[in-house]
């Protein structure tokens, strides 16, 4: 071992190069292991002067996601080798023509994958070198997946070692990661690493919350594990007598599993009944599965009365990311909810170790799972043309990450699309010419129109017509990319029908203007009317949206149409996304003043869309010639804007004044009765001497809903309200609103 590392290390990192091997369950014959072998002796070469933030030699960290990759995601001796080297072309004086002499052109692909994008250069249109770098580790998903599934190995040891960053590093990792690779490890069936890949980011945007439900899941645990002791007990006794060979498993769920519900269901954490599932995991033949997955449930609805509407029977219809599992909820003796989940084992490999555990089957007698129909969306979506990298992320997250939901032909094939698609949609799904000709569609015998958006279940025929054509207007009524490709691609093809036509009409408004129709001059034109090619144009010219006049305007020496297209703000997209959302205001007119580290005041915009408050902690986004957009960590648009724009991140703090209040909302739910009011306006005005700014009040049914905005010092200030209102007898939930505007119109 080399000499740059003490008799410690060298000792320690020959530790975790044994535990990658014994980790490492696919073939190893003598070959194998010997040029994984020459892999890392290579990298622990490379990285010989390398430390960590921690003060730890780098060479800790390809070794480790070489370890998640074989061990966690189940990945063979190519996947192990780009994992140790993964780093070397990046860091060190390596080229990638050095790995490819070395280990293969296959190798060297997979790293060219895993290497980021340089730095952006002074003077870049790149609007996002985030997005960038995204785009093109999702590239790969063209010709080799394990480019991503090492990546995600990448990305889950950097969160497992993020606490040596300082904390703006630290909300730019967390935001990507619960943006981009959460879903993307969900989206190839890595379940565990997607939890823990939330749970992490949860820690770094949320650390209170993190904490908190940690601790209780810590308090509740011995009592759980009694109380399913008890539920499994006869089941286990009646599944032994018929002779099933099973095992029984307690998942406990994530923490931002967990948060996400208390959110969604504005409850606390003891009203959340599904912090744990109880899995029953059967080892059968391929053939007998579905059988004997059906037989425990069987059995466990003998015993426990099942909540029909939580039933999911994902073994008959495999989720796209080829996870199977039957699903239920049953009521235990104790009177609480308790989820079951039932499957085999090879379903529960699939379901831990997704897309490298789905291949190991893929050969098998059973039907072709969703995750090829998801791979091959994936490279459709890929070749199709995006403005900018944002717009091809923002597309990726809009069409594979979202629910998929099925529907059927009207001869009752079955077809998976995104959830939210349209009848449109579907019609582009099936054939471009179908959905170029569509004037409408019959779902389920009913006449609707071709913006109808289809749910799980619906049987859909599309009508055409042989005189309707593909029409711009048509983007508002699409959601997917392949439907929003082909719409492009009819337009552009019934346009093309109009060239000769065009061509004659521009060359005689060119005549008479004593100009020749030269490529200068038709660029100029196409270039003020903001038109991407010569197609448009003729195209605009023949059916005289534009006409002779517009065709002068365009040589007219001062034209400041065709200039101003030019001065367009390349962060434009940010302005535009935020206006809806934020309300801006300067130092003078917000007395307690935002302050960076490093300088005094700037003007500033106060996001309406989490309202921060002084004691939340807040971080500040900086685009050119904008004042920075404050938002509060945890905000979801923050978490996108980090994700995207990692490097526009300013860490910002409160200046507080003690004499100055901010408007805060707050949600209240209770039950109706006389003086309710009156109650809830003593605790906020008599007892903490708040002033209430707006109050709205509903009731019905016996139940009462009020939103409140009131002035507040700080967030403790707020939480100290929130904690008194909780005490009043008749409320029962009180939770802060993040949106005020919306409460006062």
């Amino acid at each position: 071992m080399l000499e740059t590392y003490s008799p410690a290390e060298r000792l320690e990192i020959l530790r975790r190069y044994r535990n990658l091997i014994e980790v490492w369950h696919t073939r190893k014959d003598t070959s194998d292991r010997w040029v994984v072998r020459k892999a890392f002796r290579l990298a622990a070469d490379a990285h010989k002067d390398m430390r960590r933030k921690t003060g730890e030699p780098y060479i800790y960290h390809p070794l480790e996601v070489a370890t998640i990759a074989a061990g966690e995601i189940g990945l063979g001796r190519t996947s192990i080798i780009c994992a140790l080297l993964h780093d070397v072309v990046e860091d060190t004086e390596y080229k990638l023509t050095d790995i490819q002499a070395m280990f293969g052109e296959q190798v060297a692909l997979i790293i060219d994958g895993l290497t980021k994008i340089d730095d952006m250069v002074e003077g870049s249109d790149v609007e996002s070198m985030q997005a960038e770098n995204f785009r093109k580790v999702l590239l790969t998903l063209s010709y080799d997946v394990r480019v991503i599934l090492i990546k995600l190995a990448d990305r889950l040891h950097n969160m497992r070692t993020l606490d040596a960053m300082p904390a703006v590093k630290q909300w730019k990792i967390a935001s990507e990661t619960s943006y981009l690779f959460a879903p993307l490890a969900y989206r190839l069936g890595l379940y565990a690493i997607k939890s823990e890949l939330e749970d992490l980011a949860l820690k770094y945007t949320e650390p209170g919350v993190y904490q908190a439900i940690h601790l209780k899941l810590d308090q509740t645990r011995e009592q759980r594990n009694i109380k399913v002791a008890e539920f499994v007990e006869p089941i286990e006794t009646t599944l032994t007598k018929l002779g099933l060979n099973f095992r029984t498993h307690i998942a406990e769920k994530s923490a931002s599993s967990i948060w996400q519900r208390m959110k969604e269901k504005e409850i606390p954490f003891e009203e959340v009944y599904d912090t744990y599932v109880v899995r029953f995991i059967v080892d059968c033949p391929i053939e007998l599965e579905k059988v004997e997955c059906w037989r425990v449930y069987a059995t466990i609805t003998g015993f426990y009365r099942p909540n029909n509407e939580r039933l999911r029977d994902w073994i008959s219809l495999p989720k796209a990311n080829g996870y199977e599992s039957l699903h239920a909820t049953v009521m235990s003796k104790t009177g609480k909810w308790i989820e079951v989940q039932i499957r085999t084992e090879r379903m529960d490999e699939i379901a831990e170790k997704g897309y490298a555990a789905y291949w190991k089957y893929k050969d098998s007698d059973l039907s072709e799972s969703g995750l090829d129909e998801w791979l091959t969306k994936v490279r459709e979506l890929i070749t199709t043309e995006a403005a900018s990298a944002l717009d091809f992320l923002n597309n990726f997250k809009l069409n594979l990450f979202s629910d998929e939901i099925f529907v059927f032909t009207p001869k009752g094939e079955m077809i998976s699309m995104p959830n939210g698609s349209t009848a449109l949609d579907f019609a582009y799904n099936i054939h471009t010419q179908l959905g170029n000709h569509c004037i409408g569609a019959n779902v389920n015998h009913k006449l609707v129109q071709l913006d109808h958006t289809l749910k799980t279940g619906d049987q859909v025929e599309i009508i055409t017509s042989k005189v309707q054509y593909p029409r711009e207007e048509w983007f508002e009524l699409v959601e997917t990319a392949r439907a929003k490709s082909r719409l492009k691609e009819g337009i552009r093809e019934f346009r093309k029908r109009f060239r000769d036509e065009g061509r004659e009409k521009l060359e005689n408004y060119l005549k008479q203007l004593k100009l020749e129709p030269s490529k200068v001059n038709i660029s100029r034109i196409i270039d003020y009317e903001d038109l991407s090619g010569l197609v448009d144009l003729y195209y605009y010219i023949a059916k005289d949206k534009i006409n002779f006049q517009r065709v002068k305007n365009a040589f007219k020496e001062k034209s400041s149409g065709g200039i101003m297209r030019y001065l367009t703000n390349p962060f434009s997209w940010s302005r535009t996304q935020s206006a809806e959302t934020e309300d801006s205001k300067t130092p003078e007119k917000l007395n307690p003043s935002l302050i960076n580290e490093q300088t005094s005041e700037f003007n500033y915009t106060v996001s309406r869309c989490c309202n921060p408050i002084p004691g939340d902690e807040v971080v500040a986004l900086v685009f050119p010639n904008e004042p920075m957009h404050i938002h509060r960590v945890n905000c979801p648009k923050a978490i996108n804007l980090m994700s995207q724009f990692g490097n526009n991140i300013v860490k910002a703090k409160w200046k507080q004044k003690e004499d100055i209040a901010f408007l805060a909302g707050l949600k209240i739910v209770g039950i109706d009765s006389m003086g309710f009011l009156q109650r809830v306006t003593e605790v906020i005005s008599g007892q903490l001497k708040l002033n209430i700014r707006s109050l709205h009040l509903v009731s019905s049914k016996g139940v009462v809903e009020a939103t409140v905005t009131v002035y507040v010092h700080n967030a403790q200030n707020l939480k100290d309200l929130i904690e008194k209102l909780k005490k009043v007898k008749e409320i029962k939930k009180v939770s802060r609103l993040d949106r005020i505007d919306d409460i006062e119109g």
